[in-house]
């Protein structure tokens, strides 16, 4: 999603909207994106099946995500679809424009820092979209790799230093996948062997965190910035335990739990 925002939406585009007046056959909505032209979207598109009441399903200032179902460039008539926008396809398009906020708001903070004008800035934006889908991508980026990330689209040093200093205070995106380890060693020593042998899996990876649950179980989880990175850490993490554990005459048994987003 850029800036450069089209006149008109195109036929099948998924467009936030806002209402903003409610009839008895429909709903007028102006579209966020698009400097809030004015769209309607028929009470026959907003929910299958008879409705009662409309004001159940859209109500005045509400955000909405909808389909552009049908675009009249003559009239400029626009006609929209609720019904038909899928729970996945509402989920990008929040996803999307959550990122778009958090890109204007890290421009604006990058433009009070180097002070640069609205056409520095504007600049900068276009610079970065040869490169990134969004602003927000490009400071997540710099923010894990440094301004190096970007050395290619030969920004000010200036803008550089301000970049970075607002890329130190982002919050990374992250994820995490744990799972639930059962161990024993029933030899005189064998807490202490389980101890040192999980103590030294934390020291190697600091992404690594285990959690004592009550014996025999332990929760193990590893944070990275995607689940394909964590995937390819855990794999090794939980062979080199087991064998570990094998090796000093113990048990092992790891159960996944689910996966989760810890921010975004």
């Amino acid at each position: 999603m850029t800036t450069e925002l089209q006149e008109m939406p195109e036929q099948g585009e998924i467009v936030l909207a806002t209402v903003t007046k409610v009839m008895d056959h429909g709903a007028y909505v102006s579209l966020d994106e698009y400097d809030d032209i004015q769209g309607f979207l028929h009470i026959s598109e907003i929910a299958p099946g008879w409705i009662r009441s409309i004001n159940r399903f859209v109500k005045d200032g509400e955000k909405k995500v909808l389909l552009v179902k049908k675009v009249n460039l003559g009239r400029g008539d626009i006609d929209l679809s609720l019904k038909q926008v899928s729970k996945d396809q509402k989920k990008q398009k929040l996803k999307e424009v959550k990122k778009f906020e958090k890109g204007k708001t890290l421009l604006q903070n990058v433009k009070e820092r180097a002070k640069l004008s609205d056409d520095e800035i504007d600049e900068l934006e276009d610079t970065i979209f040869s490169k990134f889908d969004s602003v927000y991508d490009a400071f997540v980026e710099i923010g894990r790799n440094g301004i190096d990330a970007v050395s290619e689209l030969k920004i000010s040093q200036k803008t550089a230093t301000a970049i970075e200093e607002v890329c130190s205070k982002i919050k990374l995106p992250s994820v995490e996948i744990r799972g639930i380890m059962e161990i024993t060693n029933n030899s005189a020593n064998g807490i202490e062997t389980i101890k040192k042998v999980l103590l030294d899996s934390i020291k190697k990876d600091s992404t690594v965190h285990i959690t004592y649950l009550g014996a025999p179980k332990y929760r193990l989880s590893i944070t990275s910035q995607d689940f394909k990175t964590a995937e390819k850490a855990l794999k090794p993490i939980i062979s080199e335990i087991q064998r570990s554990i094998e090796k000093k005459k113990g048990s092992f048994k790891f159960s996944r739990e689910v996966s989760k987003k810890t921010r975004d």
